[in-house]
């Protein structure tokens, strides 16, 4: 019993100390600011990890459900990506475009007509660096 409970609790210490890792993304527009992605995901954050080394050349763009909520580690946008949706691509269709500024600028918006399912595909999104906050 008493390994039982050992096995338990080590396993849920594991599963609680998830890497949680940053990237900043260049948007479409360098003249915007950078946007910041979480993700939590150790495959994800490996393939994040491959693009930045040039390991992974073709899926290199970010793809994500948006949330219309501020976070502290992307303070210049009034959204964020949620984690549990990003992935990579290298195509997306056109629907789900926009810069990131624009998408700000028109948030109330989103979600509808505009980026239905409120899923963000910036075209030219690019990871330029992995972050610490």
């Amino acid at each position: 019993m008493k390994s039982i409970i050992l096995f338990l609790l080590f396993l849920f210490v594991a599963l609680s100390v998830a890497e949680t890792a940053y990237f900043e993304m260049k948007p479409a527009h360098y003249d915007q600011a950078p946007f910041i992605i979480q993700l939590h995901d150790d495959r994800k954050i490996a393939q994040a990890r491959k693009i930045l080394s040039g390991d992974e050349t073709n899926e290199t763009h970010v793809l994500g459900r948006i949330k219309k909520i501020t976070k502290p580690y992307n303070p210049k946008y009034d959204y964020h990506l949620d984690p549990d949706t990003i992935s990579f691509f290298a195509v997306a269709i056109e629907v789900c475009d926009s810069s990131a500024a624009y998408l700000n600028d028109h948030l109330d918006e989103a979600c509808g007509a505009f980026l239905p399912g409120c899923f963000w595909c910036p075209w030219g999104s690019k990871l330029v660096k992995e972050i610490n906050i």
